[in-house]
């Protein structure tokens, strides 16, 4: 069955281009067009999408009002398609926090290389979307704090993510309590956006959740979240971790990059650290995990089936760098069970 795509856009001209552009793809499928919010609401009840494409500005509700508003009453992944909406905006860091997948420029096509590049980044947008809608399951609820004075006391985790990886961190996060060891995580993401995401989480949390700042120390029941801008490193001095960002070259072409996130973790934490490996493209993260495992920190992975893209976990995995591979929702609670467990049995 192809997915089901609604565009919802005052422009006739836009709404063509999307419906040609959406329609040359053999497993999507244009179920409909509205010029306005008012017409979507009824649209979408009458044809039920898999996917919304919506505009910012627009006659008698604004694309973010009627956002706030489906998101609250009946949730679907959305895809914003607005000139409005360019990457590290206001606009797109508001539409992200309440609920986007994501967020895509207008079409400005002067050739047929244009047309074509742009048809392939908006096709796979709305495939991302849709998994993305599909896979992600509503966060459990907290776990139950570790009660073990000791437990936390030294201990670190460490979380690397890219595609998918913003709500995958979400789940994780938003089942730790208040007494769980400091979290350092490095998601790729560009500049403009890691500031509002660590907002969003924060908001959402029952744990402390910012943006890492350069020397600020890792505290338990506090999760620091790599800025676009520089990779996050895990550094320990007279006993006790520190967060340091670097603005040094891309690795694994990112930056922030997972791997030199996990290679600081199995320098200054080894066997006092806990590592987690989600859903994303590519294997950044896999070498730096199999370096924790070697110096001994418990490593688990997201499995195929809960992930977006499965290709960081499955790298990471064919390197027996991961000791439990399992579903995004139970990830928490064996990171949880190993600190729990009595010393001598880890």
């Amino acid at each position: 069955m192809p997915i089901k795509v609604l565009i919802v856009d005052d422009s006739v001209v836009a709404r063509a281009k999307l419906t040609e552009m959406i329609q040359s793809q053999p497993d999507l499928e244009v179920v409909g067009c509205a010029a306005d919010p008012i017409r979507a609401r009824d649209m979408i009840k009458q044809l039920q999408p898999d996917v919304l494409t919506l505009d910012v500005d627009m006659p008698n509700m604004d694309g973010l009002d009627f956002l706030e508003r489906l998101m609250r009453l009946h949730p679907m992944p959305v895809l914003m398609i607005s000139s409005s909406t360019q990457s590290g905006t206001d606009i797109t860091q508001c539409a992200l926090k309440l609920g986007a997948a994501d967020c895509l420029p207008k079409p400005r096509l002067v050739d047929a290389e244009s047309i074509s590049a742009y048809t392939d980044l908006l096709c796979g947008k709305i495939r991302l979307a849709f998994n993305t809608g599909s896979k992600i399951k509503k966060p459990a609820s907290p776990l139950p704090p570790i009660n073990h004075a000791s437990a936390s006391q030294g201990k670190v985790i460490v979380i690397g993510a890219s595609t998918g990886g913003t709500e995958a961190i979400k789940e994780f996060l938003m089942q730790l309590p208040l007494d769980c060891p400091g979290v350092l995580i490095a998601q790729h993401l560009p500049e403009g956006f890691t500031h509002s995401f660590a907002q969003r989480m924060d908001n959402l949390c029952k744990i402390k959740v910012s943006e890492a700042t350069d020397g600020e120390p890792v505290l338990p029941g506090h999760a620091y979240i790599a800025p676009g801008h520089s990779h996050l490193l895990l550094v320990r001095r007279a006993g006790a971790y520190f967060c340091k960002l670097d603005q040094g070259p891309a690795v694994n072409r990112h930056r922030p990059s997972v791997d030199v996130l996990f290679d600081s973790a199995a320098l200054h934490a080894g066997a006092q650290a806990l590592g987690v490996i989600l859903t994303g493209m590519g294997k950044d993260g896999a070498a730096g995990m199999l370096k924790m495992r070697e110096a001994g920190a418990f490593n688990v992975a997201q499995d195929e089936a809960s992930c977006i893209v499965f290709g960081m976990p499955r790298a990471a995995i064919l390197l027996d760098a991961v000791h439990q591979v399992a579903p995004l929702d139970q990830l928490a609670t064996l990171v949880l069970s190993q600190l729990r467990k009595p010393a001598v049995e880890r």
